[in-house]
């Protein structure tokens, strides 16, 4: 059921619609070195022979999995030996983002002198993986997953077509199995068209009809795993989700994103310490109690195991999205951790350090020094705790907000700063 032709294409429409890039690069008959970014299953393979084709050029196919360099000169080769005749040639390099640097490097000379045109396929961020020459050679088209209404068309002409797909079968599809089917793809047509074809091999046969229940689906899907890869792209998209949804006191969304994550294979445990995270980052002082709970999440998950221990990271979730945020102690943090890089190492004041023996003291370490506990409300006054140059200079690094537990600090910081007077003031 691959398409044969940009007209049999079916997704990606902000591409190939009239209006869309490819489709303009097209009305120019022209073809430049791309790659193609996107998941599984949504064209990429298929689309990079159909634009060859549509130019007239011989393509070579090379998996970066088990080529090199060696590979990639005999293809350059070829390219210039056709060159000569006045014909183009495509180099199609699949899971191009597995090429060294020694092989990216390679290519560069090639698409230069015009030998190929390289299109490559990834699912993979290409600027994470791509070095910066090549990068600056291609131009990157993201492929997006099928929506239900581009599957939904795909199924229907497996189902139709005589000569390519089932249309010589009498195949039974009720419409909950569609539907159960549409969504088992997950926006990936072919996993959509491997369950098909799965199905109807354990499909009973009954009065020369063929019907594929939810049952039988079930059977040919297997264990459905979501989009996710383990530290690849839709990994940290959706760990992106679900720290943003916390931060946006997004209850439901914040569910959503780790139930998705759960589902797709993430670790348990990782997501416990991106909760904890997210407790000391974005909720901060603004409930101190949210890292008690972050923390007692991870405790329960690692006593129970998935999937009781599931709930209590979505406890945690819940309870982290709906608490008042503040992130002043974050930056107070890393204000404190700047002014440290940008500034010289000032010595102890005196009247701080510690006085051992009678030569510290002598050296007048701890002089001055003025006991806390010796004054009303334990705030003694007129004394720095900072190094003279900073205390003399700077703004303060941390500023309680007005949401949660931290309005009653700043109150609190207020007061004290009202207290810490020099004596007679």
């Amino acid at each position: 059921m691959r398409p044969r032709s940009l007209a049999e294409f079916v997704g990606q429409r902000r591409l190939l619609g009239p209006r869309g890039p490819i489709a303009a690069m097209l009305r120019r008959h022209t073809l430049h070195s791309l790659v193609f970014w996107g998941p599984p299953g949504v064209g990429k393979t298929t689309l990079a022979h159909l634009l060859a084709a549509e130019r007239g050029a011989r393509v070579l196919t090379l998996s970066a999995v088990d080529s090199g360099v060696r590979e990639l000169r005999a293809a350059a080769a070829e390219g210039a030996e056709r060159r000569l005749r006045g014909e183009a040639t495509v180099l199609f390099v699949d899971e191009i983002h597995r090429f060294n640097k020694t092989q990216q490097d390679a290519l560069l000379p090639h698409l230069e002198e015009g030998n190929l045109t390289l299109i490559g396929a990834t699912t993979e961020n290409p600027s994470f993986a791509l070095v910066g020459a090549l990068l600056s050679r291609v131009r990157i088209y993201v492929l997006e997953p099928l929506d239900q209404k581009d599957l939904a068309e795909i199924l229907e002409r497996s189902l139709q077509d005589r000569e390519r797909g089932l249309g010589g079968l009498s195949v039974e599809l009720p419409e909950s199995a569609r539907s159960e089917l549409l969504l088992q793809a997950d926006g990936d047509a072919r996993r959509l068209l491997n369950i098909l074809d799965l199905a109807v091999q354990l499909a009973p046969e009954s009065d020369g009809r063929l019907k594929l229940d939810t049952q039988v689906l079930a059977q040919a899907a297997g264990q459905s795993w979501r989009h996710f890869d383990r530290g690849g792209e839709h990994f940290y998209d959706e760990i992106s989700a679900l720290h943003k949804s916390l931060r946006g006191s997004d209850v439901d969304a914040s569910l959503y994103w780790l139930a998705r994550m759960l589902d797709g294979g993430a670790d348990p445990l990782y997501l416990a310490r991106r909760l904890i995270r997210v407790a000391v980052e974005d909720v901060g002082l603004a409930d101190p109690r949210a890292l008690e709970v972050a923390l007692a999440a991870r405790e329960a998950f690692q006593a129970l195991g998935s999937p009781e221990g599931e709930l209590a990271l979505a406890q945690a979730a819940a309870y982290l999205a709906s608490c008042p945020k503040s992130n002043r102690l974050y930056s107070a943090w890393k204000k404190v951790r700047e002014a440290i890089r940008q500034q010289p190492s000032h010595p102890v004041p005196l009247h701080l350090r510690n006085a051992p023996t009678k030569l510290h003291k002598d050296l007048d370490y701890g002089r001055d020094y003025q006991y806390d506990h010796d004054f009303p409300d334990a705030i003694a006054p007129a004394q720095s705790y900072l190094p003279q140059a900073l205390a003399a200079a700077k703004e303060p690094w941390y500023e309680a907000s007005e949401r949660g537990f931290e309005q009653r600090m700043g109150e609190r910081l207020r007061w004290i700063a009202a207290h810490r007077t020099a004596p007679g003031d």
